[in-house]
């Protein structure tokens, strides 16, 4: 287990992307927080799929848009397991708005996707800086979106927000190297609870793929873990899982 005596917290890791990496941290040894905000149920059942298997996990409610909340989600991180050495920013929030409708962007709408998905991750940033530093080969890893890069999302909230988590991880990066590391994942289309399409849609997706398939949550959890635990001189960068269809594309 390549991640024994680690710990990591995992915000939005109730259900989709954000389990499948806490999952998978777990069982590379890492003590795991499972950070939610409302899916409390979902949260809780993956902690205790996680100790099913033999890993350590607790789940911590924390809306991380909040930097009070956020700074009590590292604080309490660390009083249950005494140290902190890895943040996944997987958190996020949207709603599906036709992107040539500005009235229907409404500012409620703006904010909350914003603030989720961007304040969020400066926040936890933030919050888990002091404590990351005091441990050997720290990292964090924002989940960002091809959407930061197409500028086609579910709404363009959604797409500027991903964008500014590109942007903000390169900042992060050179303020906390060289203790730190903070590299990026930009997903694609991933069948998730968060993205609820007809089924004709992901296939006709992957078909349009070099993969010839979509990525899966257990994917962008692969892609975690290596910029996590196998990246060592890897930083300010950002990787695609998207069956190659961005990359291949600019």
């Amino acid at each position: 287990m390549r991640l024994k005596d680690r710990t990591a917290v995992v915000t939005g890791a109730g259900t989709g992307m954000g389990r499948a990496t806490a999952e998978l941290l777990a069982r590379e040894g890492a003590s795991v927080v499972v950070n939610y905000s409302r899916s409390k149920d979902a949260a809780e059942e993956t902690v205790s799929g996680i100790r099913a298997r033999g890993g350590t996990a607790v789940a911590i409610a924390a809306d991380v848009s909040q930097n009070d909340a956020a700074v009590r989600l590292m604080e309490t991180a660390v009083g249950q397991f005494g140290r902190l050495d890895y943040l996944v920013n997987n958190a996020g929030w949207t709603q599906r708005v036709p992107q040539a409708d500005f009235d229907a962007l409404t500012d409620e709408i703006w904010e909350r996707t914003i603030d989720t998905n961007l304040r969020g991750v400066f926040y936890c940033a933030r919050a888990a800086a002091p404590f990351l530093k005091k441990q050997a080969d720290a990292a964090i890893v924002n989940i960002s979106s091809i959407a930061a890069v197409t500028g086609v999302a579910s709404s363009m909230a959604y797409a500027a927000s991903k964008a500014g988590v590109v942007t903000l991880t390169k900042s992060l990066a050179r303020v906390l190297a060289p203790g730190i590391r903070v590299n990026c994942v930009l997903p694609g289309l991933v069948r998730t609870r968060f993205v609820d399409l007809p089924a004709a849609f992901y296939e006709g997706t992957a078909k349009t793929t070099p993969l010839g398939r979509i990525a899966t949550v257990e994917d962008v959890a692969e892609a975690v873990f290596f910029l996590l635990a196998t990246a060592r001189a890897t930083t300010g960068d950002s990787l695609f899982v998207d069956g190659g269809i961005t990359p291949l594309a600019h």
